[in-house]
């Protein structure tokens, strides 16, 4: 075999290989062979007809089995010989086989980016400085008392308000024919939550018990019923009872009575420690990203083209599954994709150039997972989760959800090995909003 290898660009690489006539026939003779002990020809006993016979009624069928054997042995030896490592699938080309000729066949792929060395020293980043806020706390006690309040009866004579529970019965028409699902009767809607869509509940506050009146309401435009999406519905509603919600008060007893809090000041302080945690999380995991942005700046690296297909397919193809979630229809989605086509792009490559500079740390500088990592994170699941250690096991046991946590480990010892070389300022949650809107600007 003789091969010659050509750099087509940065990342494409060309391998020509010549396979020699003998080894063509060598190759062609072993698959005839094969074929003469399985078959039966008429006028010859099972394994005993004539190779030449054999090769008559076999050959061009052999063909193309002994073709991806010739190519497949010495792509591989090829490969060895040059010392490259593609990360795509490579695209063959083939001259027709003959038997007393050399076989000629290219194959062209992409390799992985050759990176030298990673600059990681003093790399500048901000993160947010994470301030408590006794109002985040005051608001999540509101959020606990409007999900523990009563709805009691409206004795008094008085029209539908705002943050009532009115008790309605309606039915929607569109152009005159009547909704389908668009009637209920006796159901109760909290006036202001925005459950309805836009002009329901303001025309529902102002009624009076037992009124009869039309409401018009209109469908956004964005509205998963495509057929309904901007149209004006009327509803026929009427008024059958009104109710008020009642907010428990805030007390030690109203603390008891929400778990094991001693008091009220027990009942805040688990409410504040809860919030402190999510807001770390929040703002480690934006340091990250940071972190990993300015990195990526830092050192570019080019990007095959196979994976920024295959990766920014996967973006799109996420993305799609969480719109249609919230009600996103078909068309609408593809006026987004072609809108933030080149969002997408960029997510994409920054996603693949950030696990190269992952993996090029990770190795320079021992911070690959290893089994006592995985352990380690397996144990720390249990305890979050309360799931049993024999369960976790043996669901990250399968192959790819255990490469899966182990490169998430990966990343998470080289982002903590990043951060302990940059250069992090802490600044407010609002300077940071301020510069990204500023810098967003100067993007458009």
């Amino acid at each position: 075999m003789k091969s010659s290898i050509e750099n087509t660009s940065t990342l494409e690489r060309k391998l020509n290989i010549e396979v020699a006539a003998a080894e063509v026939q060598a190759a062609f003779e072993k698959a005839l062979k094969g074929v003469q002990r399985e078959v039966t020809i008429k006028g010859f006993r099972k394994g005993k007809a004539p190779l030449q016979t054999v090769k008559s009624v076999y050959g061009e069928r052999l063909k193309q089995d002994v073709i991806q054997d010739i190519i497949q042995a010495n792509y591989v030896t090829a490969l060895r010989e040059h010392s490259l490592d593609p990360i795509s699938y490579p695209t063959i080309e083939f001259d027709p086989l003959e038997d007393d000729k050399n076989f000629l066949f290219t194959a062209e792929f992409e390799v992985r980016p050759e990176i030298r060395t990673v600059q990681f020293e003093g790399l500048k980043v901000q993160k947010e400085k994470l301030e408590g806020s006794d109002s985040a706390v005051n608001e999540a006690l509101e959020e606990i008392r409007r999900n523990r309040a009563e709805a009691t009866p409206v004795l008094e004579d008085r029209p539908a308000e705002k943050g009532d529970v009115a008790i309605i019965d309606f039915k929607g028409f569109v152009d005159s024919k009547e909704l389908d699902n668009g009637a209920a009767e006796n159901h109760e809607l909290e006036l202001g939550s925005n459950s309805f869509i836009p002009g329901f509940e303001d025309g529902v506050i102002g009624m009076r018990i037992g009124v009869t009146t039309t409401v018009r309401a209109h469908f956004p435009d964005g509205y998963h019923a495509v057929e309904l999406a901007g149209k004006t519905a009327e509803f026929q509603v009427t008024l059958r009872g009104l109710k008020k919600k009642q907010l428990p008060e805030l007390s030690d007893e109203f603390a008891k009575g929400l778990g094991s809090y001693e008091n009220l000041e027990a009942l805040k302080k688990s409410i504040r420690d809860d919030q402190e945690k999510r807001e770390t999380k929040r703002v480690d995991d934006d340091l990250k990203n940071r972190l990993m942005r300015v990195l990526v700046d830092r050192n570019p690296v080019p990007v095959p083209r196979s994976l920024m297909k295959d990766q920014k397919k996967a973006l799109v193809e996420d993305f799609e599954k969480r719109m249609q979630q919230q009600g996103m229809g078909p068309d609408q989605f593809e006026d987004y994709k072609s809108k933030w086509d080149a969002d997408f792009e960029q997510t994409a490559a920054y996603m693949i150039q950030s696990s190269f500079l992952i993996d090029k740390l990770a190795n320079e500088h021992k911070l690959r997972a290893t089994s006592e990592d995985m352990d380690n994170k397996l144990h720390e699941y249990a305890s979050t989760t309360g799931i049993e250690m024999k369960r976790l096991s043996e669901y990250y046991g399968e192959e790819d959800r255990k490469a899966r946590l182990l490169y998430q480990i990966t990343e998470e010892k080289v982002l903590k090995f990043l951060t302990s070389k940059a250069k992090v300022e802490e600044v407010s949650k609002e300077q940071l909003e301020n510069e990204a809107t500023t810098q967003n600007l100067k993007l458009s």
